[in-house]
């Protein structure tokens, strides 16, 4: 039996969780959670037992000083839980970790005895992968579930995905079986520029979730963080002419695929987000890919790109184009 002492009963509260590694391209997802707890000031009141989970010589435990003293923090889950006020308040519940190295049945029980305790009425994961998208274009996040009702009840894709699949994909069955309804929501990172961080496609998950669970999000800098790394990632292309041609093959590819998408409805959701703004007044080894493989980034290890997004290194020529447009695919 898990106790929660100290934390007040919530007001309709939604889990939403993201985790560091193979389901966190461009630090996208784990990004947003910790975006939503400093912006909304989270108090933690759970972690999990690191010993449990994680293979410290895979995720290894840092030393700092507390006032002359060492300490040590070790690599876990935590989870916190948010308040969003205004006319129509609910709770958050976040949940922000690493991939655990082991017993990922276990750890995933844990998390659902959490969200049981705390009467979770949804659980949000969320997730970043490579694919072949252009960093031009905007970000394309595909919002999954294993549940044929809320599917059609929260216009989103039921799952077909077959092949390798992370804790995010995990937590979601995990949640199915127990019957606590579980959506993922998955943001399509450039595999050639997937260094971190990437305040595009964490701009883009939030908007997301904004519209998933009916909540504004305060987004602080990230619009400006998102539009200074794109002319970054502008000036390092612009540098190599293959890299160069290679977006615009992505490009063409993309709005080519995407032009049934401009409708009426897309149209009508970005007003929407547009008048809630304005009337609320014043968020470890390779990564998954749009297949279900691992890819690494043309751009890998970019200091100039990770320091400064306005940075001027020049990236390694990519192989020719000639990949398939699957990058509104997602394994879940």
């Amino acid at each position: 039996m898990i106790e929660l002492e100290g934390v007040p009963e919530l007001i309709d509260p939604v889990m939403v969780a993201a985790f560091e590694g193979w389901n966190d391209a461009g630090d996208a997802a784990s990004t947003a959670v910790a975006h939503l707890d400093r912006e909304w000031k989270g108090e933690v009141f759970a972690a999990l037992d690191a010993e449990d989970y994680y293979d410290f010589q895979v995720n290894r435990p840092t030393v700092w000083m507390d006032a002359g003293v060492r300490k040590i923090t070790w690599p876990t889950t935590r989870l916190s839980v948010v308040r969003v006020g205004g006319e129509k308040p609910r709770d958050l519940v976040l949940v922000r970790g690493i991939e655990p190295s082991m017993r990922w049945r276990s750890f995933c029980n844990e998390l659902l005895g959490f969200a049981h305790e705390l009467g979770v009425e949804l659980v949000v994961i969320l997730g970043a992968l490579l694919g072949d998208t252009p960093h031009t274009r905007p970000v394309p996040i595909s919002g999954t579930t294993s549940d044929a009702d809320l599917a059609r009840r929260m216009d989103l894709e039921e799952t077909k995905y077959e092949g390798p699949t992370g804790i995010v994909g995990v937590l979601q069955e995990a949640c199915t079986h127990a019957g606590v309804p579980a959506v993922s929501l998955w943001a399509a990172v450039p595999h050639y520029v997937s260094q971190p961080p990437n305040p595009k496609a964490t701009l883009a998950l939030l908007n997301r979730l904004e519209d998933l669970i009916d909540v504004r999000i305060p987004l602080g800098e990230l619009p400006e963080d998102a539009r200074a790394w794109q002319v970054g990632v502008d000036q390092l292309a612009a540098e190599d002419s293959e890299v160069a041609e290679y977006v615009q093959s992505l490009e063409e590819a993309r709005d080519t695929a995407e032009l049934p998408e401009a409708s009426g409805e897309a149209i009508a959701r970005e007003f929407e987000r547009y008048l809630r703004r304005r009337d609320g007044g014043g968020p470890a080894g390779g990564h998954a890919t749009a297949d279900g493989g691992e890819a690494g980034p043309f751009l890998r290890d970019n200091p100039g790109l990770r320091d400064n997004p306005g940075g001027r290194t020049k990236p390694p020529k990519p192989p020719k184009a000639g990949g398939t447009d699957d990058d509104e695919s997602s394994e879940d």
